[in-house]
């Protein structure tokens, strides 16, 4: 005989968790989804205002105009990457102040816990930082 109250909690538990593996899925690939949609929308609409007379200069305009959308992609991607560049090095300047701080109160003897978190903390973001200027993520 099965006790189902025993395993009635385990079922929500594990549909709980699918749900929530979808919505964060979900989530996280949506602005992929809306950039794609955008640029389809952009480019369906240029097609449509103008009506060139032969399919090789449609296909020469086609490229033009995919040729806009990629550099204006790319400008910005690159404005953002300058914000996330200027942000994360007013971070990394602030966190290497208060490890100056927390290092003039201790001694010789004595080493704080929070100095070898904002350590740890600067090195990363200092890491991160470097992977931004190099143009990767």
């Amino acid at each position: 005989m099965i006790n189902f109250r025993k395993r009635r909690p385990w079922t929500a538990a594990t549909t709980a968790r699918r749900t929530l593996l979808f919505l964060l899925s979900f989530v996280s690939a949506l602005p992929a989804i809306c950039q794609s949609k955008n640029q389809h929308r952009l480019l369906a609409s240029v097609g449509q205002q103008s009506s060139p007379q032969s399919p090789q200069q449609r296909r020469h305009e086609q490229d033009e105009q995919l040729s806009t959308i990629q550099k204006e992609n790319a400008r910005r991607a690159n404005e953002q990457r300058q914000l996330e560049l200027k942000r994360d090095t007013d971070r990394l300047l602030q966190l290497t102040n208060e490890l100056k701080q927390y290092v003039d109160k201790t001694n010789e003897n004595i080493l704080s816990l929070e100095v070898i978190k904002k350590a740890e903390e600067i090195e990363r973001l200092a890491k991160s930082v470097k992977e931004k200027m190099k143009g990767h993520y």
